[in-house]
């Protein structure tokens, strides 16, 4: 929209991972040089981890490119798969030949084997690398530290890169993952940009879109774009994009402090347009439910202040005495509070999560229904989601509670998640915990509205771009237009089928829902 105002080539805020738009700040640069490091030492394991959006994808893609011709390269994008699947991708991305009828993974690893034979032979690497790794199943990642023992007397056939988030270092400290931990040998954890970077990161993604010096950003508007985004790039690249916007809007060739402060708040708008509610208003709710609390308190005290004259209006009842001093037995201990509840008490729970962070989050929530949805999940995607849920405990769940049984879960945490108990305490569990007592369907609160409108192919309407920003942000890169094109189709109908839902490209209530819960 505002490229040929500004007469760039392109969009120079894109979400994408260009490898093109890499930025070497210090850390960035720091992350490449242990890469090339590992891969041409041979040095079997890599772990790049960081945090969500600051550019692990985008230095990865750098690399591939950056890499020798006789470096075989094998990439994994889509973390979610099983053991046998990822030696069949493996294979695929190293262009090996296999027969149709091939399906065992001894096959697919003698063939891998016999691939990397031959081309250590002619002096050749061979480079494995797995983006997402964090979503990793234990299955997924013992079968890569099987692949490591892929090598001769002296060298690795394979090196071995895991980049992933900041909970990737958490579950490789698991006990049940020690050996393939032990073998990583070249770590560097990404750090986002330092306040000095913003200002290079923002002009050289200019200059590489093809600007001509005739866009400028003032010295405020440097310093609001590292309040807003604390140097993460992807953060840099939406407030940006949304400033460009409002600057063509408004004619202007400088992006001024008030400009930038204006993005920040149409983007703060976006994230919570659609938590507004119908009639009761949150806020209602939530008066309604302290004054009724209010009028039960003053009830009871009424009660206890009275309790003599109503009693003497029933001639058989016994007269109170005060005692003092009297020796009471000591109360029994009360036992730990259950973190298995029933139905009545997650469902009041997990709506107490919901109100907690619709206050935290200053959602408006005067347009929408409060409602729960449910899904069938693979225990393996709890990691992705972000807001309050419960998990459906399995029939093996040993616990006294009659059936259906739940876990409530408050947050995720890098080796596990923190659970809500039967008092409403928080209690830490553990990532076994959950997978042992997965039983497929979870299920949380979500906001909807009766105006909400599916969306698909050729719509353009404000709902698409807030969709398309989702889908970056869950792994699925499509160019935030607000236009409902092929790739967005496309990738929505990846997104349905890799999570279980019905694969039209419709962005129905629930592929809404999903996504939702998977976003900050």
């Amino acid at each position: 929209m505002y490229t040929s105002y500004f007469n760039f080539e392109e969009n120079p805020f894109n979400l994408t991972p260009d490898p093109r738009y890499l930025f070497l700040s210090p850390h960035h640069k720091e992350a490449l040089d242990h890469l090339l490091y590992g891969i041409n030492e041979r040095k079997g394991f890599i772990a790049i981890t960081g945090g969500i959006g600051t550019g692990k994808t985008t230095l990865c893609r750098a690399l591939l490119s950056q890499l020798d011709d006789s470096i075989k390269s094998a990439l994994i994008f889509n973390s979610f798969i099983s053991d046998t699947e990822l030696l069949e991708i493996i294979n695929q991305e190293f262009g090996i030949d296999m027969d149709p009828e091939v399906g065992t993974k001894k096959e697919y690893i003698d063939k891998l084997n016999q691939f990397l034979l031959t081309n250590f032979s002619l002096g050749g690497n061979a480079v494995l690398l797995v983006d997402e790794a964090q979503n990793l199943s234990r299955t997924v990642l013992e079968q890569i530290r099987m692949l490591s023992n892929l090598e001769t007397e002296k060298e690795k056939l394979i090196q071995i890169v895991l980049v992933g988030q900041s909970e990737l270092n958490g579950l490789l400290a698991t006990s049940s993952l020690r050996q393939l931990n032990e073998r990583i040998m070249v770590r560097y954890d990404l750090k986002p940009l330092d306040r000095k970077d913003v200002q290079g990161y923002v002009e050289h993604r200019l200059v590489v879109a093809g600007g001509r010096g005739n866009l400028s950003f003032t010295k405020g508007a440097f310093k609001a774009i590292y309040s807003y985004s604390h140097g993460n790039p992807r953060r840099i690249n939406a407030v940006c994009d949304r400033a460009l916007l409002i600057s063509y809007a408004k004619e202007k060739y400088t992006v001024s402090k008030g400009i930038l402060k204006k993005a920040v708040k149409e983007l703060h708008g976006d994230m919570t347009a659609d938590l507004q509610i119908i009639g009761w208003s949150w806020k209602r709710i939530t008066s309604l439910t302290i004054l009724l609390l209010l009028l039960i308190m003053v009830a009871g005290i009424a009660g206890w202040s009275f309790r003599r004259p109503i009693l003497g209006l029933f001639p058989g009842e016994q007269k109170i005495t005060e005692v003092k001093n009297i020796f009471r037995p000591q109360e029994p201990k009360k036992e730990a509070a259950t973190l298995f509840l029933d139905e009545k008490t997650s469902l009041a729970g997990l709506f107490d999560l919901y109100n907690v962070k619709t206050k935290e989050n200053s959602y408006h929530v005067d347009e929408s229904h409060l409602g729960l949805v449910s899904f069938s999940l693979v225990p393996e995607y709890y990691v992705m989601l972000k807001k309050p849920f419960r998990i459906h405990l399995s029939d093996s769940t040993p616990t006294a509670l009659p059936f259906p049984r739940y876990l409530l879960i408050r947050e995720i945490t890098s080796d596990g998640a923190i659970a809500v108990d039967a008092r409403g305490k928080d209690r830490p569990i553990t990532r076994d915990f959950i997978m042992r007592n997965w039983a497929q369907e979870v299920s949380w609160v979500y906001l909807y509205k009766n105006k909400d409108v599916n969306l698909f192919r050729g719509m353009s309407v404000p709902d698409v771009f807030k969709i398309q920003r989702i889908l970056n942000e869950t792994g699925y890169p499509v160019k935030p237009t607000g236009i409902y094109d092929e790739t967005t189709f496309n990738e929505v109908m990846k997104f349905q089928r890799d999570f279980g839902l019905l694969v039209d490209g419709i962005v129905g209530r629930r592929t809404r829902a999903l996504l939702f819960q998977m976003t900050d």
